[in-house]
């Protein structure tokens, strides 16, 4: 009995604790509540059969203990009860895939008016190419990355001239905006992830990964990386600042173009004249 009563409690207190628990998502900021509908589908099935599972074994412990006179009968097959559980099963496994399957045929599709945003991870900092006046972004290399071109950008794409270039710091995007977040690492294997944004991508090293999402609401939101991507994995931070339209077209004009930020310095001397 005091199994039963064990194994009752483990199923009671599980419940409990995720009913009770003070952790949860932070407040979403992006149009990806179908992440969370669809990990709060799976949780209820997920903790339903847990539940199941571990009742039935209480049941079993209880109802085929040991007693002074019995014998166990031995029934190596039951048909009725084996497609009974194939049939929940298979219905169980069809309620979890099918929501996902829904939700990620959405995030593979990205709306014909999203703006691209390029991030460029790199140990431990973030970096941020938005398309200038024409709307586009410009080629990029990682063999030409130097520390007075740290995206790699190539210069002698026009394309690439108007880039606004942003180094290690802020990014800002303008709210209810579909954004298309273009990813590529420079050194190892980074994440980039904002919790209140939901949707997140690995950024590999040599490839191109992308995800979209839609900010639904102004704020200021940290940026970590998911991945970890060295000794220093815990303090590659940074900031997303979504923005109404007017505050998000001041900060833009604030910035450079990649033409401005390669352009030579330009010096002045003045001669002394001799008499």
């Amino acid at each position: 009995m005091a199994i039963v009563l064990v194994l009752v409690l483990v199923v009671v207190g599980s419940v409990l604790f995720h009913l009770l628990s003070p952790w949860w998502w932070t407040p979403i900021a992006s149009n990806w509540s179908y992440i969370d509908d669809t990990i709060i589908i799976t949780f209820w099935i997920t903790g339903a059969v847990f539940s199941a599972v571990v009742l039935f074994m209480a049941y079993c412990v209880l109802r085929f203990r040991h007693r002074d006179g019995n014998r166990a009968a031995y029934e190596p097959e039951n048909r009725k009860l084996e497609s009974w559980l194939t049939i929940v099963t298979a219905v169980g496994v069809a309620a979890m895939l099918v929501p996902g399957l829904f939700v990620w045929s959405r995030f593979v599709t990205v709306p014909a008016d999203a703006t691209e945003v390029e991030v460029v991870g790199q140990q431990w900092q973030w970096n941020f190419r938005l398309p200038g006046k024409d709307g586009k972004l410009g080629r990029a290399d990682t063999r030409i990355v130097s520390v007075e071109n740290p995206l790699g950008l190539v210069p002698d794409d026009p394309a690439g001239q108007d880039d606004i270039v942003v180094e290690a710091a802020d990014l800002h995007l303008p709210v209810d905006k579909p954004v298309r977040i273009l990813l590529r690492s420079i050194d190892v294997l980074h994440d980039f992830y904002v919790p209140e944004f939901r949707a997140k991508m690995d950024m590999i090293p040599g490839s191109v990964t992308y995800f979209w999402f839609t900010p639904t609401r102004t704020g200021t939101f940290e940026i970590l990386c998911a991945e970890l991507c060295g000794q220093g994995h815990a303090f590659m931070r940074g900031v997303v600042m979504v923005d109404t339209q007017e505050d998000y077209l001041a900060w833009l004009g604030e910035q450079q173009t990649f033409a401005q930020l390669s352009a030579p310095a330009q010096t002045s001397s003045v001669e002394g004249k001799k008499d």
